[in-house]
């Protein structure tokens, strides 16, 4: 009996949303070659099965042995035979899913418009693109050649067929790849069920600051971190995604996001807002004050007078005729009482659904909610901040 792959350790321990998907991954001769072996594993990670093809410019830069170890498969490196750039991406019973070239050079990606295949990387290419299967491509080079008129035209000729760019990223004058997050989210979004194509996303996280004086403020806690993976998982859905976050939230940069501060703020911003699809998990404050010029003195005590804020999930749902949900954070209270509560703000406000939670149980990076539909329907629901995400659009889809 054979040993098992020290890649199956570590195969779906991230997400299952690549299980059973089978990537070809072409490498080559750019010195971001090194990163393959980190991406591939993210990608084993999610559950993908990667078949790395090197070209023999690659295996200058990262040895074929660390790229067997990386994906648990020896790389194709010469073309025989065997006939492998059919079997993994003509039209072929049991093909791959997807080609992801990372890194890409400006040769390789010139031969693969002009239909050149010289490669084992481009004749993949040449059968992917033939056979209409998915095509991402991540540049990697220095700046001047990535501005060059025909590797710029030929880039424009390549989405025209539909090929997906991802990145580069400019920096010390050279088009370097982009981050892993950002292509493993390409691939998830190549291959994931795209139902939310024809739909705008828009998701408010993080939470408001109320100014008391000019150097202190109200606020709530809230890392935005469900916000950004409800964020992730609608641009993994196929959806245009727009973000509104509070201060401090991180939101990678490849998602289209806007700041906001204040709940007046807030509420200006809302009342502009349009989408087929609209969440809210930011912590908005429920109070404000007067804000006071300079600084108050912190020498003796002071008072405050509270007055309620405008609800910004009320001037979402008078501006939008679009799916609504809701998010309602409580403590010390009974699971029923959570509920009561949830369905409480979901009648008053006309939600499509409420995501409700305890904070006494919720951690960094994993929660505990519940997931409440009009009706009886409520799903209890523990796990990570991205199951939850995916949790919600599957509901969002039911209702």
């Amino acid at each position: 009996m054979s040993n098992m792959h020290p890649i199956e350790d570590i195969r779906g321990s991230a997400s299952s949303k690549l299980r059973g998907k089978r990537i070809v991954m072409g490498v080559t001769g750019s010195i971001a070659a090194v990163e393959c072996v980190k991406l591939a594993r993210e990608l084993a990670r999610h559950g993908a099965e990667v078949i790395p093809v090197m070209t023999k410019s690659a295996i200058k830069i990262i040895h074929p042995d660390a790229v067997h170890f990386a994906t648990g498969n020896a790389p194709v490196i010469e073309l025989d035979g065997a006939v492998k750039h059919v079997e993994l991406c003509g039209q072929s019973k049991g093909r791959a899913d997807l080609l992801l070239i990372a890194p890409a050079t400006a040769n390789t990606i010139s031969k693969i418009a002009m239909g050149i295949d010289d490669t084992s990387v481009t004749t993949m290419a040449s059968c992917a693109l033939g056979s209409r299967m998915p095509v991402i491509i991540v540049p990697a080079m220095h700046a001047s050649m990535y501005e060059h008129k025909i590797v710029v035209d030929n880039i424009k000729k390549l989405k025209k067929l539909g090929v997906v760019f991802i990145g580069p990223k400019m920096e010390e004058n050279k088009a370097k790849m982009a981050s892993q997050d950002e292509i493993v989210l390409a691939v998830l979004k190549a291959l994931g069920p795209g139902d939310l194509k024809k739909n705008k996303v828009l998701i408010i996280t993080g939470s408001t600051k109320e100014p008391l004086d000019d150097v202190r403020c109200i606020t709530n806690f809230s890392s935005g971190k469900t916000g950004v993976e409800i964020a992730l998982e609608a641009h993994r859905r196929g959806a245009k995604v727009e973000v509104w976050a509070g201060d401090g939230v991180i939101v990678p940069e490849f998602l289209d996001f806007k700041r906001f501060s204040s709940t007046e703020r807030l509420a200006k911003m809302a009342a502009k807002a349009k989408a087929d699809i609209i969440l809210v998990p930011a912590a908005i404050s429920d109070f404000t004050v007067k804000k006071k010029l300079g600084k108050i003195s912190s020498s003796k005590s002071t008072s405050l007078a509270l007055k309620p804020t405008k609800k910004i999930i009320g001037i979402l749902r008078m501006k939008n005729k679009g799916k609504i949900i809701g998010f309602k954070a409580e403590v010390g209270i009974s699971q029923a009482g959570l509920e009561k509560k949830a369905r409480g703000r979901m009648k008053e406000f006309d939600l499509n659904l409420i995501v409700a939670n305890l904070l006494e149980k919720v951690e960094v990076d994993k929660t505990e909610a519940l997931l409440i539909a009009p009706g009886e329907k409520a799903l209890k629901f523990r796990g990570t901040k991205s199951q939850l995400a995916e949790n919600i659009f599957d509901m969002i889809a039911e209702c």
